[in-house]
């Protein structure tokens, strides 16, 4: 069985963490880990002659762990003959074969691949009428509960803290029923059904009830975007607002998480509030910037009993007084600072995050989707080009599938009446009008755009992005579309990062030998195209690194439209006045098709621009309310050694 980092505890972690949690470097690892319980559990029913009853989860985070256990099956003989399975949940109403089914989910993650019984595996029935859903349920716990109850139950967790769609008020003794999504919870699925108008507003779910009485129940969280509500789950009271937090009453439950998902749990942000620490330069900093940050004090402001009186006596033992402290943390921010993002020309670059030399440099700037340049770095990005660098965009998707669907026929329409206005052969134009207007007419939900359409949206986008570069002022042949194949299966969902996606990004960077390289540093979704997009980058340095270019090659991770780097992580912050803080937003109006209610809003009803300015804008102010320059806005960026 998994042991949890507080198994061992005598206090320190106890103090803070109310559940059983390991945390792993990587989802990769963790899967493969509760893959190995699952396994051992199945493997000791064997042995008894008996069943063994799994309570199974849906959505991103266990894929991983199905694709171990489809491993297990077929290169290490795991049978799963004596498996009975009862999944968390459904859409209401859902086919089973529609394309965002769990039924459809299930088998194509697992049931496909093993050699599970098909009679021995449940999912709630998304096709019940609505007077049939009650005695459904009842029979549905009916039959866990003459199997013996769950011995082994997989979770995730919601943005909201949901297990199951149980929702932010579900009650402790919630039975298997039908329920309304949150808001949160819709907007998080949107994604899978092309826009929140498509996304279902009620689900059948497990109840609480039933998920607290397994014998065993493991929860599973990746990625950044977790971190906060896994802390609130761990480490505060327990609360019908946070479902997840009733697991810490549960006598056998235990939290499995990667390092992001883990990162705001106090053992992991704020260690010396948990045992004594060696403190590294990057923990000063960071425990420094923090208190300031928490007291609403300038760096220069705190004092030596600030220092006591929240857990960092320790470090003003060693390194004290408070002023010596504050300085040198004042002064290390304040280097971070730079008009020059490029390097700045005969400076002395000693204390500067980028070197001066050579004075123009060459600059890759790879951009996931056509838009995650100007909205997320477009002031530097504009000022690299201002200051002389040779400035090339890889935009690595095509981002069609955030097209909407109106936006693709009146583009194809366009073209038709261009041609005729220019006496320009319009058969064959015409024929594709007429039939992306069928197909768009007679489209299901989530349904896979033909060639065609996804070709359409897919200029669309292309066609902003090249209108972004002039506005900037980077030329056509510094414009690289990539194309990833990873991305083009026209749905949502994405293979995986392929040979054939680390051979196009390591081509480019080789042709180009940049002095710099920006990427998108976005952790929030592990699973997300900016992830895989940021593996390819990762993985092409890597492979890359032999070479003599390489050792002049700096890489500098920005973050999207979504978060922030951590104050205290940033390396180099580029501020921006008023008016290249309005020269951005003009840049990023150049996209058209991602204003006015995109088809992937988020759970962020601004607009990318207003995102981005008030993101921009939160940095300057952190600055200043640390003591710095007062800016109208920052761009931050992380450098990545490799």
């Amino acid at each position: 069985m998994l042991k949890s980092n507080t198994d061992k505890a005598t206090g320190f972690e106890k103090r803070f963490e109310n559940i059983g949690t390991i945390v792993f470097e990587n989802s990769t690892m963790a899967s493969k880990a509760v893959a190995k319980e699952i396994a051992d559990l199945i493997k000791v029913k064997q042995s008894q002659k008996q069943p063994c009853i799994l309570g199974l989860a849906t959505g991103s985070s266990p894929k991983g762990l199905y694709a171990e256990l489809v491993r297990l099956h077929k290169e290490e003989g795991l049978s799963f003959k004596n498996v009975v399975s009862f999944n968390l949940d459904e859409y209401y109403p859902m086919e089973p074969d529609s394309i965002n089914s769990y039924v459809r989910f299930m088998k194509e993650q697992l049931f496909n691949h093993v050699d599970i019984l098909p009679e021995n595996y449940n999912i709630p029935d998304g096709l019940l009428s609505k007077e049939a859903i009650a005695g459904y349920c009842d029979a549905y716990e009916a039959k866990i509960e003459a199997l013996g109850g769950i011995d082994l139950q997989i979770l995730g967790i919601g943005g909201n803290g949901h297990i199951g769609f149980n929702e932010s008020g579900s009650l402790q003794n919630s039975k298997t029923r039908l329920v309304a999504l949150d808001h949160i919870t819709r907007v998080a699925a949107s994604g899978d059904f092309s826009g929140l108008n498509n996304t279902p507003r009620t689900a059948i779910t497990l109840g609480v009830k039933k998920i607290m009485e397994a014998k065993r129940v493991i929860l599973m969280a990746w990625g950044e975007g977790k971190s906060n509500i896994i802390k609130a789950s761990v480490e505060d009271t327990v609360t019908n607002l946070v479902p997840a937090s009733y697991l810490q009453e549960h006598n056998n439950a235990t939290f499995v998480l990667d390092n992001a998902a883990a990162s705001k749990l106090t053992r992991v942000n704020s260690p010396w509030l948990v045992e004594k620490i060696v403190w590294t330069d990057r923990l000063i900093r960071k425990a420094v910037l923090n208190l300031a940050l928490d007291l609403k004090k300038p760096i220069l402001m705190l004092t030596d009993a600030d220092y006591i009186e929240n857990g960092m006596s320790d470090l003003l033992a060693d390194s004290g007084p408070a002023y010596d402290i504050n300085i040198s943390i004042f002064n290390k921010l304040q280097n971070t600072i730079t008009g020059w993002p490029g390097g700045k020309p005969n400076a002395d670059d000693s204390k500067r995050p980028e070197r001066a030399e050579p004075a123009k440099k060459r600059v890759l700037i790879f951009s996931p989707h056509p838009d995650d340049d100007i909205i997320s770095m477009g002031g530097t990005f504009k000022r690299l080009q201002e200051q002389g660098h040779e400035v090339h965009v890889g935009y690595q998707t095509s981002g069609n599938i955030a097209v909407a669907d109106d936006e693709a026929l009146r583009f194809a329409s366009f073209v038709c009446d261009y041609n005729d206005k220019f006496g320009i052969e319009n058969t064959e134009a015409s024929a594709i009008y007429k039939k992306a207007a069928k197909f768009l007419k007679n489209k299901k939900s989530s349904e896979i755009d033909t060639a065609e359409v996804r070709y359409i949206k897919g200029l669309i986008r292309k066609g902003e992005a090249r209108a972004t570069c002039h506005f900037v002022g980077i030329p056509d042949e510094q414009i690289h579309f990539m194309e990833l194949p990873f991305y083009e299966t026209g749905a949502i969902k994405k293979n995986p990062i392929g040979i054939a996606d680390v051979k196009i990004t390591s081509d480019l960077i080789e042709k180009i030998k940049p002095h710099q390289i920006y990427a998108a540093g976005d952790l929030a979704d592990p699973h997300g195209t900016h992830k895989v997009c940021l593996d390819a980058i990762f993985e092409a340095v890597k492979q890359l690194k032999p070479k003599t270019f390489m050792n002049d090659c700096w890489v500098w991770l920005y973050r999207g439209a979504w978060q922030e780097w951590g104050i205290d992580e940033i390396e180099m912050a580029v501020p921006m006045g008023p008016d290249q803080v309005l020269e951005k937003r003009k840049g990023i109006f150049k996209h058209q098709s991602q204003k006015d209610g995109v088809v992937f809003q988020g759970n962020d009803s601004r607009e990318f621009w207003q995102r981005a300015e008030d993101r921009n804008r939160e940095t300057a102010d952190i600055y200043h309310q640390l003591g710095l320059s007062h800016y109208a806005a920052m761009e931050a960026f992380v450098r990545w050694e490799y």
